[in-house]
C-alpha cells in the first residue's frame, strides 16, 4: 500500500469512528450504561460487533471514547477566540460553553453529570474539563491562568452554578419566556463580574478588570431588558 493509500485508509477509519462516535452519545443519552450491551450497540450501530471492538477494544473504551470526544468539542468552542481582547473573550467563552450546550443536549449532559457517576476515570475526564474552563475564564480576566487558592474556588463555584443553570435550561420546558442563549449569557456574565469583585475583596492581588475598560459588560445583544413584561 503506497503512501496515498494509507492516507485514505486513515481517512476513513476516522470518519468511520467519529461516526461510531456520533451513535454512541445519542445512544447513552437515552439509556443507562449498564443498560446498554455491546450486541445493543452493533444493532443500533447497523454494523458488526466486532468493528466496535475495532475501534475501542471495549464498551467502557467506547463510552469513554463518546466521553472525551464531548469534552473536546466543548472546550475548543468555549476557548476559542484566542485573539481577541480579554473582556471579550470571557464574554465569547461564555456565549460558547452555552452554544455548545444548546446544540448538544446529551454530550453536556454527560460531560457535567460524569455520566455513569461512579465511574472515577470519567469523574476524571469531568473534572479535568471544569480545570480547562476555570482556567480560561481566569486567562480573560487576569491574563494569567494561575490562581490563588481562594480565588479559585470562587470560580469553580461559579462554574457550578453555571452547569446547574445550564442543565435547567436545556432540559426545561420551552416557555414562551424562556431566555435564549445571549439573554441567559448576559446573565451568567454578569453574575461572573460580581464573582470577580467578591474575589478582589479576599485577595488584593486578583483586581477585578476596571469597568471603565468595558470589561464583562455585555455587547448590546447581551443587555438585560428593562421596564415591566
Amino acid at each position: 500500500m503506497n503512501n496515498s493509500q494509507q492516507r485514505a485508509t486513515t481517512g476513513r477509519s476516522q470518519v468511520r469512528r467519529a461516526e461510531l462516535i456520533a451513535i454512541g452519545r445519542k445512544l447513552f443519552a437515552d439509556t443507562s450504561y449498564d443498560a446498554l450491551s455491546m450486541d445493543d450497540i452493533a444493532k443500533h450501530a447497523g454494523v458488526a460487533k466486532g468493528l466496535i471492538y475495532y475501534y475501542f477494544k471495549s464498551k467502557r473504551g467506547y463510552y469513554l471514547a463518546i466521553v472525551e470526544d464531548s469534552v473536546a468539542g466543548l472546550v475548543a468552542r468555549a476557548g476559542d477566540d484566542t485573539g481577541l481582547p480579554r473582556a471579550e473573550r470571557v464574554r465569547r467563552t461564555v456565549d460558547g460553553y452555552l452554544h455548545y450546550a444548546e446544540h448538544h443536549h446529551s454530550a453536556y449532559r454527560t460531560i457535567v453529570t460524569g455520566g455513569v457517576g461512579s465511574d472515577a476515570e470519567v469523574l476524571a475526564i469531568r473534572d479535568a474539563v471544569r480545570e480547562e474552563l476555570v482556567a480560561a475564564i481566569a486567562e480573560g480576566a487576569y491574563g494569567h491562568r494561575d490562581l490563588p487558592p481562594i480565588a479559585r474556588l470562587a470560580l469553580v463555584g461559579w462554574l457550578s452554578a453555571v452547569e446547574g443553570t445550564t442543565l435547567e435550561w436545556i432540559g426545561g420546558p420551552s416557555a414562551p419566556d424562556r431566555p435564549g442563549r445571549a439573554r441567559l449569557g448576559a446573565l451568567l456574565v454578569r453574575q461572573l463580574r460580581a464573582t470577580l469583585a467578591v474575589i478582589e475583596e479576599f485577595v488584593p492581588e486578583c483586581p477585578a478588570p476596571p469597568p471603565a475598560e468595558g470589561a464583562f459588560e455585555p455587547a448590546d445583544d447581551l443587555a438585560p431588558v428593562t421596564g415591566s413584561p
